[in-house]
């Protein structure tokens, strides 16, 4: 099976270490500029595509291939709308925002319902553990995490508790990895940042409005630590 994989260095190195666990896959990598050969891959993952959908039409002429694209900043739906295209390959959202793609377990979105029976056989040739969601920006775990973020820039703005205190009161109290600030270095602020945005255009839920001391933290392009711990991780040390 030969799969082709759009993305950054570090997406492509996570999805990678995950299908490796199967020889039997022929894994190439391509920047996904339009005059790739799209026709010649068997699988296609666009890790890009919350940033970049704008290729929407060539794979959804794709007569029954299946795709796999970054569905979290916006639903497939709403790509597939914007792009006037009709969908003829097998569309699939995932979670290819930063620490996620290393998890145990994805969630993974079906533009048709009725191709999920072909989705659960084809992460069976992955060995990837998945549970199917809702097409629906920011997912399930993002939206949760996400929110826990948002939350403790309000209380570290209001001045109630340090960083340090905060990500220590929500390890200790929740037994979550991280704390929110250690989260959101480790996922990236600019992926916090713009996933809560769409959320909230989304919804218009109040709970997705951003504070102004992430906005401010994004606008810098500033970490909450001085520098991103760089532990070592274990498979699934990130999952929530």
């Amino acid at each position: 099976m030969k799969v082709l994989i759009i993305g950054e260095d570090d997406r492509f190195a996570d999805l990678r270490a995950r299908l490796s666990t199967n020889p039997a896959l022929e894994v190439e990598r391509s920047d996904g500029d339009s005059e790739e050969d799209f026709d010649l891959y068997d699988v296609i993952f666009d890790l890009n595509f919350d940033d970049d959908p704008s290729n929407m039409e060539i794979y959804a002429d794709l007569k029954e291939v299946p795709v796999f694209v970054s569905a979290v900043k916006l639903s497939l739906a709403e790509a597939v709308y914007a792009s006037g295209a009709k969908v003829k390959c097998q569309l699939f959202g995932i979670n290819a925002l930063p620490t996620f793609m290393a998890q145990s377990k994805w969630e993974v979105s079906a533009y048709r319902k009725f191709e999920i029976p072909a989705l659960t056989e084809l992460m069976k040739a992955f060995n990837i553990d998945f549970l199917t969601v809702e097409d629906r920006v920011g997912m399930v775990k993002p939206r949760v995490i996400f929110m826990i973020i948002n939350e403790a820039c309000y209380t570290l703005q209001e001045g109630t508790a340090s960083i340090e205190d905060i990500d220590m009161a929500m390890k200790l109290g929740t037994n979550y990895p991280f704390g929110p600030f250690e989260w959101c270095d480790r996922i990236g602020i600019t992926s916090v940042f713009e996933t809560l945005a769409a959320m909230y255009e989304d919804t218009k839920d109040e709970r997705y409005k951003i504070c102004p001391l992430l906005k401010t933290k994004y606008l810098k392009g500033e970490t909450f630590y001085r520098a991103p711990k760089k532990e070592s991780k274990k498979k699934g040390e990130l999952d929530f």
